[in-house]
Protein backbone atom coordinates (compact mmCIF):
# COMPACT_ATOMS: atom_id res chain seq x y z
CA UNK A 1 0.00 0.00 0.00
CA UNK A 2 3.13 2.00 0.21
CA UNK A 3 1.38 4.04 3.17
CA UNK A 4 -0.91 5.71 1.49
CA UNK A 5 -4.38 6.15 3.88
CA UNK A 6 -7.09 3.87 2.07
CA UNK A 7 -10.23 5.67 1.96
CA UNK A 8 -13.46 4.54 3.35
CA UNK A 9 -15.26 4.42 0.43
CA UNK A 10 -13.02 2.42 -1.34
CA UNK A 11 -13.15 -0.27 1.80
CA UNK A 12 -17.18 -0.19 0.98
CA UNK A 13 -16.71 -1.16 -2.71
CA UNK A 14 -14.49 -4.27 -1.93
CA UNK A 15 -17.20 -6.44 -0.56
CA UNK A 16 -19.16 -5.68 -4.10
CA UNK A 17 -16.13 -6.76 -6.13
CA UNK A 18 -16.46 -10.12 -3.32
CA UNK A 19 -19.56 -10.92 -4.05
CA UNK A 20 -19.45 -10.41 -7.98
CA UNK A 21 -16.49 -12.83 -7.80
CA UNK A 22 -18.04 -15.15 -5.31
CA UNK A 23 -21.20 -15.80 -7.19
CA UNK A 24 -18.86 -16.99 -10.76
CA UNK A 25 -17.93 -20.09 -11.33
CA UNK A 26 -14.15 -19.96 -11.80
CA UNK A 27 -13.70 -23.31 -13.82
CA UNK A 28 -16.52 -21.08 -16.32
CA UNK A 29 -14.78 -17.45 -15.66
CA UNK A 30 -11.30 -18.30 -15.14
CA UNK A 31 -10.11 -15.06 -15.71
CA UNK A 32 -12.59 -11.93 -15.49
CA UNK A 33 -11.68 -8.16 -16.77
CA UNK A 34 -11.99 -5.07 -15.22
CA UNK A 35 -14.72 -4.10 -17.78
CA UNK A 36 -16.72 -7.22 -16.29
CA UNK A 37 -15.70 -6.90 -13.00
CA UNK A 38 -16.71 -3.37 -12.83
CA UNK A 39 -19.53 -3.33 -14.88
CA UNK A 40 -20.98 -6.19 -12.60
CA UNK A 41 -20.19 -4.23 -9.43
CA UNK A 42 -21.81 -1.05 -10.83
CA UNK A 43 -18.40 0.74 -10.69
CA UNK A 44 -16.52 1.94 -13.91
CA UNK A 45 -13.50 -0.21 -14.69
CA UNK A 46 -10.85 2.75 -13.97
CA UNK A 47 -12.77 2.96 -10.22
CA UNK A 48 -12.03 -0.49 -9.84
CA UNK A 49 -8.35 -0.09 -10.88
CA UNK A 50 -7.79 2.35 -8.61
CA UNK A 51 -9.66 0.70 -5.88
CA UNK A 52 -7.29 -2.27 -6.17
CA UNK A 53 -3.73 -0.35 -6.71
CA UNK A 54 -4.22 0.65 -3.35
CA UNK A 55 -3.27 -3.01 -2.32
CA UNK A 56 -1.16 -3.85 -4.77
CA UNK A 57 -1.05 -5.39 -8.24
CA UNK A 58 -3.72 -8.32 -9.04
CA UNK A 59 -3.94 -8.54 -12.74
CA UNK A 60 -2.26 -7.91 -16.03
CA UNK A 61 -3.01 -5.01 -18.75
CA UNK A 62 -5.15 -6.36 -21.75
CA UNK A 63 -5.79 -9.69 -20.09
CA UNK A 64 -7.21 -9.40 -16.26
CA UNK A 65 -7.70 -10.92 -13.17
CA UNK A 66 -7.50 -14.50 -12.16
CA UNK A 67 -10.88 -15.00 -10.65
CA UNK A 68 -9.92 -17.48 -7.61
CA UNK A 69 -6.60 -15.47 -6.97
CA UNK A 70 -8.34 -12.48 -6.44
CA UNK A 71 -11.34 -13.79 -4.71
CA UNK A 72 -9.07 -15.32 -2.21
CA UNK A 73 -6.77 -11.65 -1.88
CA UNK A 74 -9.64 -9.65 -1.11
CA UNK A 75 -11.23 -12.18 1.57
CA UNK A 76 -7.38 -11.52 3.13
CA UNK A 77 -7.52 -7.93 2.62
CA UNK A 78 -11.34 -7.48 4.14
CA UNK A 79 -9.97 -10.63 6.83
CA UNK A 80 -13.05 -13.00 6.15
CA UNK A 81 -10.08 -15.39 5.30
CA UNK A 82 -11.38 -16.34 8.95
CA UNK A 83 -14.40 -16.60 10.80
CA UNK A 84 -15.55 -13.50 12.22
CA UNK A 85 -18.31 -13.23 14.95
CA UNK A 86 -20.41 -11.21 14.99
CA UNK A 87 -23.06 -10.18 17.92
CA UNK A 88 -26.46 -8.48 17.68
CA UNK A 89 -28.07 -6.32 20.66
CA UNK A 90 -31.63 -6.13 20.68
CA UNK A 91 -33.99 -8.77 19.70
CA UNK A 92 -37.09 -6.77 18.66
CA UNK A 93 -38.83 -6.72 15.41
CA UNK A 94 -35.85 -5.25 13.95
CA UNK A 95 -33.68 -7.82 15.36
CA UNK A 96 -35.97 -10.92 14.50
CA UNK A 97 -35.72 -9.56 10.98
CA UNK A 98 -31.87 -9.38 10.81
CA UNK A 99 -30.92 -12.53 12.51
CA UNK A 100 -33.93 -14.07 9.90
CA UNK A 101 -31.83 -12.32 7.34
CA UNK A 102 -28.35 -13.32 8.46
CA UNK A 103 -27.71 -16.77 7.29
CA UNK A 104 -24.07 -16.96 6.94
CA UNK A 105 -23.19 -19.17 4.04
CA UNK A 106 -21.57 -22.32 5.35
CA UNK A 107 -18.07 -22.35 4.35
CA UNK A 108 -16.26 -26.04 5.21
CA UNK A 109 -13.20 -24.26 6.42
CA UNK A 110 -15.60 -22.13 9.24
CA UNK A 111 -14.46 -18.92 7.90
CA UNK A 112 -16.07 -15.44 6.76
CA UNK A 113 -18.94 -13.55 8.92
CA UNK A 114 -21.22 -15.85 11.66
CA UNK A 115 -23.50 -14.03 14.01
CA UNK A 116 -22.81 -16.06 16.94
CA UNK A 117 -24.67 -14.73 20.07
CA UNK A 118 -27.89 -12.10 20.52
CA UNK A 119 -28.54 -9.85 23.45
CA UNK A 120 -31.99 -8.49 24.75
CA UNK A 121 -33.57 -7.95 27.85
CA UNK A 122 -37.10 -9.83 27.67
CA UNK A 123 -36.63 -12.71 30.34
CA UNK A 124 -39.13 -14.95 27.85
CA UNK A 125 -36.59 -14.36 25.14
CA UNK A 126 -33.45 -15.07 27.02
CA UNK A 127 -32.02 -18.77 26.84
CA UNK A 128 -33.89 -19.30 23.89
CA UNK A 129 -32.49 -19.87 20.00
CA UNK A 130 -33.55 -18.12 17.03
CA UNK A 131 -32.70 -19.58 13.91
CA UNK A 132 -29.61 -21.29 16.40
CA UNK A 133 -28.39 -18.23 17.37
CA UNK A 134 -28.61 -18.07 21.16
CA UNK A 135 -30.37 -15.08 23.29
CA UNK A 136 -28.24 -14.12 26.08
CA UNK A 137 -28.82 -10.98 28.79
CA UNK A 138 -27.73 -7.74 27.53
CA UNK A 139 -25.96 -7.88 31.37
CA UNK A 140 -23.83 -10.67 30.27
CA UNK A 141 -22.72 -8.69 27.37
CA UNK A 142 -19.04 -8.08 28.84
CA UNK A 143 -18.76 -11.89 29.38
CA UNK A 144 -19.91 -13.19 26.39
CA UNK A 145 -17.91 -10.71 24.19
CA UNK A 146 -14.52 -12.02 25.37
CA UNK A 147 -15.72 -15.68 25.65
CA UNK A 148 -17.21 -16.14 21.79
CA UNK A 149 -14.38 -13.64 20.60
CA UNK A 150 -17.08 -10.98 19.16
CA UNK A 151 -15.57 -8.66 16.79
CA UNK A 152 -18.39 -6.40 15.52
CA UNK A 153 -21.60 -5.37 17.32
CA UNK A 154 -24.56 -4.97 15.43
CA UNK A 155 -27.14 -2.32 17.67
CA UNK A 156 -30.76 -2.75 17.13
CA UNK A 157 -31.95 -1.05 20.27
CA UNK A 158 -34.52 2.16 21.21
CA UNK A 159 -32.44 5.14 20.68
CA UNK A 160 -32.70 6.03 24.42
CA UNK A 161 -30.16 3.51 25.75
CA UNK A 162 -28.03 3.04 22.41
CA UNK A 163 -24.86 5.62 23.56
CA UNK A 164 -24.68 3.23 26.85
CA UNK A 165 -24.80 -0.30 24.79
CA UNK A 166 -21.93 0.87 22.50
CA UNK A 167 -19.93 2.57 25.76
CA UNK A 168 -19.87 -1.55 27.26
CA UNK A 169 -19.46 -2.72 24.05
CA UNK A 170 -16.47 -0.24 23.40
CA UNK A 171 -15.09 -1.28 26.88
CA UNK A 172 -15.43 -4.97 26.06
CA UNK A 173 -13.17 -4.68 23.39
CA UNK A 174 -15.53 -4.17 20.60
CA UNK A 175 -13.86 -1.77 18.06
CA UNK A 176 -16.61 -2.20 14.71
CA UNK A 177 -20.20 -1.54 14.66
CA UNK A 178 -23.28 -1.65 13.09
CA UNK A 179 -25.86 0.86 14.32
CA UNK A 180 -29.35 0.75 13.17
CA UNK A 181 -30.42 3.29 15.84
CA UNK A 182 -31.19 6.83 15.14
CA UNK A 183 -28.81 9.28 15.99
CA UNK A 184 -25.06 9.69 15.49
CA UNK A 185 -22.67 8.11 17.87
CA UNK A 186 -19.48 9.35 19.63
CA UNK A 187 -17.13 6.66 19.07
CA UNK A 188 -13.41 7.60 19.64
CA UNK A 189 -10.69 7.40 16.71
CA UNK A 190 -10.30 3.67 17.06
CA UNK A 191 -13.91 2.55 16.73
CA UNK A 192 -15.85 1.87 13.21
CA UNK A 193 -19.22 3.17 13.09
CA UNK A 194 -21.38 2.88 10.28
CA UNK A 195 -24.84 3.81 10.40
CA UNK A 196 -28.10 2.90 8.73
CA UNK A 197 -31.08 4.85 9.43
CA UNK A 198 -33.96 3.60 7.87
CA UNK A 199 -36.34 6.83 8.03
CA UNK A 200 -33.82 8.87 6.41
CA UNK A 201 -33.65 6.23 3.38
CA UNK A 202 -37.27 6.33 3.37
CA UNK A 203 -37.28 10.43 3.59
CA UNK A 204 -34.71 10.87 0.73
CA UNK A 205 -36.58 8.81 -1.25
CA UNK A 206 -40.01 10.27 -1.23
CA UNK A 207 -38.16 13.46 -3.26
CA UNK A 208 -38.32 10.77 -6.22
CA UNK A 209 -41.23 9.47 -5.85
Amino acid sequence: MGGRKVPDVVVRRLPLYLRVLEELDVEETPIISSHELGEQSGVTPGQLRKDLSFFGVFGKQGVGYNTLYLREELRRILRLNQQVNVGLVGVGNLGMALIHYHKPKEDPNGIGLRLVAAFDIDPQKIGKRISDVPIYSVEKLPEVIRQLNISIIILAVPAEVTEDIFRRCIESGVRAFLNFAPGKLSAPGHVRVHATDVTLELESLAYYR
